[in-house]
């Protein structure tokens, strides 16, 4: 999973609940039984008589229960093999509710395509109507299909996951809109992982205000760790050695301080509280390799900066900072 998939569904984990004031929520979908098919993620519908008066899709999203999402980020190759892929994962959950349910299912999964913008391919293969600005109502036969061009949409505040997936001209002006509706953090994460320009990220940063905050700082200078760590013919050698070192002392303590003191029991305990249940196996050891990678300190930030959709998501993800 790359980074900016990650962070679109993040944003989507973290902001749907609050843009549609409860009336969507966003979940991780479970495995189908397919090897190695899932969906990118679904969204169920809570309160349909309170989508009526929130922009498009949401909108759309009226007389559905439950809505698969396909993202295709700036970079995705959004030909027809792209599109089929999509179709046969849909098609798979379809097959699989009609299955597992107790009663048989007599439903259609309803399918979103969110992409940067609609290419020529798609519209030579499919027929389509233009249901709202970005939104295309794809004709199937059988089940709704939306597919949803970013960069058309308007700047609202309830499409913000959605506009995660603009590119272009039109992803600058995202940026520049929402650096100032969201907390200095958030803004970091974005400006660390969205691609953009030069300028555009510089600019960004300033958005990001200088403070003696400890908590604030600590988050400052994670991001400029992974940044140099990855860029590492940005920094004069000797500034590198530093730094690599503090890290490696920083890690050892963390691992001494985790012995000593339980802080992996405690860590546990307050994933689990988040997440509301117990953490699976695979979670368990996903926790411990971060513990001894990251830091006490940096789960710690993890855990209560992330909603609880989002930490699933950042376990899942082995690549996870």
């Amino acid at each position: 999973m790359g980074a900016l998939d990650l962070f679109a569904k993040q944003t989507f984990a973290e902001e749907t609940a609050g843009v549609t004031r409860g009336a969507m929520a966003w979940e991780m979908p479970p495995e189908l039984n397919l090897s190695e098919v899932r969906l990118d993620g679904m969204l169920l519908v809570r309160d349909a008589a309170a989508l009526s008066g929130l922009a498009a899709p949401w909108s759309e999203a009226t007389g559905h229960e439950q809505i698969a999402i396909e993202n295709k980020m700036p970079g995705d190759h959004l030909g027809v093999k792209p599109l089929e892929r999509a179709l046969l994962r849909r098609q798979a959950w379809q097959v699989q509710r009609v299955e597992t349910g107790k009663t048989a299912w007599r439903g259609q999964v309803p399918l979103w395509m969110l992409a940067p913008r609609l290419p020529a391919t798609i519209r030579a293969v499919r027929k389509m109507t233009c249901v709202a600005p970005g939104c295309h109502a794809v004709e199937t036969g059988s089940f709704s299909f939306l597919w949803i061009a970013a960069n058309e949409l308007p700047l609202r505040e309830e499409l913000i996951p959605f506009l995660i997936a603009r590119s272009g001209r039109p992803l600058d002006d995202f940026v520049r809109w929402v650096a100032t509706r969201r907390p200095a953090n958030w803004v970091l994460r974005m400006v660390q992982i969205v691609p953009m320009s030069p300028d555009l990220r510089e600019e960004m940063l300033r958005y990001v205000p200088r403070t003696d905050d400890p908590e604030i700082r600590k988050r400052q200078r994670h991001v400029a760790e992974v940044i140099i760590d990855m860029n590492p013919d940005l920094r004069d050698p000797w500034v590198a050695q530093g730094i690599e070192k503090g890290i490696e002392q920083g890690i050892e303590q963390g691992i001494e301080q985790g012995i000593e003191r339980g802080a992996e029991k405690a860590l546990s305990h307050q994933f689990e509280r988040r997440l509301g249940r117990p953490l699976a196996d695979e979670e368990h050891r996903a926790l411990q390799e971060r513990l001894v990678r990251l830091g006490s300190d940096r789960l710690g930030d993890v855990v209560f900066d992330l909603a609880p959709e989002a930490l699933a998501l950042w376990l899942a993800d082995p690549r996870a900072t």
